[in-house]
């Protein structure tokens, strides 16, 4: 049996730009918190907004391994309302997980393995 090549592809594309593109970012809920390594990316949507018009809307965007993101020693998925927190310049960063518009997840498998997950944040504010 020969191995599955895009799942080989897939894998070590998700690890290297964990290893050579990675971003340090601290994710929590509530009072539970785990340190990760990231890929920062973004995506835009075309809405409707409530005059009929289309408006782009732009998601910061993290890419985290799924058996990265541990809670309390169990594996968990992105909800609405977790904080992402991360440091550019010197200055921290707080990015809250909510979906890029109201009929949307605020987080997708990033592909087709479910290895990555793309979590959509909305703009972050300094840590105060």
């Amino acid at each position: 049996m020969s191995p599955n090549l895009l799942k080989t592809g897939s894998d070590w594309l998700a690890d290297t730009l964990k290893a050579h593109a990675g971003t340090s970012v601290t994710y929590r809920r509530g009072g539970l918190a785990v340190d990760l390594t990231v890929t920062v990316g973004q995506s835009e949507r075309e809405v409707e907004d409530g005059d009929g018009l289309l408006v782009t809307v732009q998601a910061h965007d993290f890419l985290i391994l799924v058996a990265d993101l541990v809670l309390d020693g169990q594996q968990v998925l992105p909800e609405s309302g977790d904080l992402i927190r991360e440091t550019t310049g010197g200055v921290t960063y707080v990015w809250e997980v909510l979906p890029p518009t109201p009929n949307e997840p605020c987080w997708r498998y990033s592909d087709p393995d479910r290895k990555a997950l793309r979590v959509h944040t909305k703009k972050g504010r300094p840590n105060e």
